[in-house]
């Protein structure tokens, strides 16, 4: 009993280490190409993905049809998914770029606003979301890391967390069509 304890102990104060040692967005400042998510993340995109719960198996596979506008520094980014099982899923987003290099956002099923900002080829951003769950819905977040591979496409990786604990990820490529 007291071996487990211990046992347990050590990797709570690990996780919780590994949590503590992720970078910051700063730590990208020199890294190249630059991402600036207004050019981006305007006109037609398309994403291809899977999703994968917390042993890295996969779950589900998706494409998302998106197509971003523009007025000023304000956005809105729709989202059309598709699933692998047929299901389909409709998010819009409603963007504000900020002068500070940071953004917000806001959707229907994103609790509260989600907050980014960018550094060198980077976005990080991080929101709530309610996902459908049986016949309910579970409150999740939503730790998203974009990395601008060239100047139309993009890794996005996501790590879903419950209570401080990561339950699953979503990868995506997102291409500019």
């Amino acid at each position: 009993m007291v071996n487990t304890l211990k046992v347990t102990l050590l990797l709570v104060l690990s996780c919780c280490l590994i949590s503590c040692s992720a970078p910051h967005v700063e730590h990208y400042n020199n890294s190249s190409p630059e991402f600036n998510f207004k050019r981006f993340f305007t006109g037609d995109l398309q994403a291809y993905g899977v999703v994968q719960d917390f042993k890295g198996e996969l779950t589900r596979k998706l494409v998302v049809d998106m197509h971003a506008s523009w007025d000023g520094n304000k956005g809105v980014i729709e989202e059309d998914f598709i699933y692998d099982d047929g299901q389909t899923q409709k998010r819009i987003w409603y963007i504000t770029l900020n002068s500070d290099n940071s953004l917000t956002g806001t959707a229907a099923d994103v609790l509260g606003t989600a907050t980014g900002e960018s550094a060198g080829s980077v976005f990080h951003w991080n929101y709530d979301v309610e996902l459908p769950y049986d016949d309910s819905t579970l409150t999740v977040n939503f730790d998203d890391w974009m990395y601008l591979v060239s100047a139309n496409r993009l890794i996005n990786r996501t790590s879903i967390v419950k209570f401080g604990v990561e339950v699953g990820q979503v990868t995506l490529v997102i291409e500019k069509l």
